[in-house]
């Protein structure tokens, strides 16, 4: 898999920021009551469950912004998929900065594991086909590009970032503008030629009139399997498909299997369980 990091300048706001919602305004008070501040110690990051690992540069950064000195060893890296009781990483140093640090680190991990675990149930249902899983822009609010760098450590593709990624005309957009060509003829006229268009249709005649206007791609929201079948189709290589709507592992290979290109999952950012890893200290 080549998934690049991401960078620190996109996720060092995002942890600092998070680490001061904890702190609040008087700091951990639980821990720097109880433990000294000169304790040395060492913690694992421990799985609990089978699944993949994301978020790891978070987690690793949220010790850092407590206690730059704590040093973290990781044995994986993201996107490794990981067993129960596997040993993720190893961390050293003051036992203060680790205790504090714990929950903001396991809150990013465990949740960006949760997403890349979903997003890899997923692809193993589709391997048989050509059709990639994306995610869409149904994330929890701030945590966009980090929900989506999860996507890609679970083996999926990203859909749009924004509303700014590419032109994408829904039922609404339809519905004020009075018709597909009518809504595609004005984005196009709206947006600069590197731009692309695609459509969301609910049915094979809008997918036909659609077509006639040569959009780039096609959304084909909730339709059965025949007629997905059908669409894939009468689509050739003139758009690309993308198949949508509460589609679930146990579907998917179905959906897959009519010769779709993508197929778009928002339950992957929005609902998908967390990973079970917790930090133990050692003796």
């Amino acid at each position: 898999m080549n998934l690049l990091p991401m960078s620190p300048i996109t996720i060092e706001p995002l942890v600092r920021a998070t680490l001061l919602e904890d702190l609040g305004r008087a700091g951990d008070l639980t821990t720097d009551a109880i433990v000294p501040v000169d304790i040395v110690a060492t913690t694992v990051l421990t799985a609990r469950e089978a699944g993949v690992v994301a978020g790891l540069d978070l987690a690793a950064l949220a010790f850092r912004l407590v206690e730059p000195d704590i040093e973290v060893a990781t044995r994986c890296s993201d996107g490794s998929e990981v067993s129960p009781g596997q040993v993720i990483a190893t961390l050293r140093g003051r036992a203060r900065g680790i205790l504090t640090a714990e929950r903001t680190a396991l809150n990013f991990l465990n949740h960006l594991s949760g997403i890349a675990t979903a997003t890899k149930s997923m692809v193993v249902a589709v391997r048989a086909h050509k059709a990639r899983i994306v995610c869409t822009r149904k994330t929890t609010p701030g945590l966009r590009s980090i929900e989506k760098y999860a996507v890609r450590a679970g083996g999926g593709s990203n859909h749009r970032f924004g509303l700014d990624d590419a032109v994408l005309i829904k039922d609404n957009h339809v519905a004020i503008a009075g018709g597909i060509r009518a809504a595609v003829e004005r984005a196009r006229a709206g947006v600069g030629h590197l731009v692309k268009i695609e459509v969301e249709v609910d049915t094979l005649a809008q997918l036909d009139e659609a077509l006639g206007l040569r959009v780039d791609a096609v959304l084909l929201d909730n339709m059965t399997l025949e007629d997905l079948r059908r669409a894939v189709a009468m689509v050739g290589d003139r758009a690309i498909t993308e198949a949508s709507g509460r589609i679930a592992p146990a579907t998917a290979a179905q959906v897959a299997a009519t010769g779709v290109d993508l197929i778009s999952v928002g339950w992957l950012t929005h609902s998908a369980p967390v990973l079970d890893i917790g930090l133990d200290f050692q003796a």
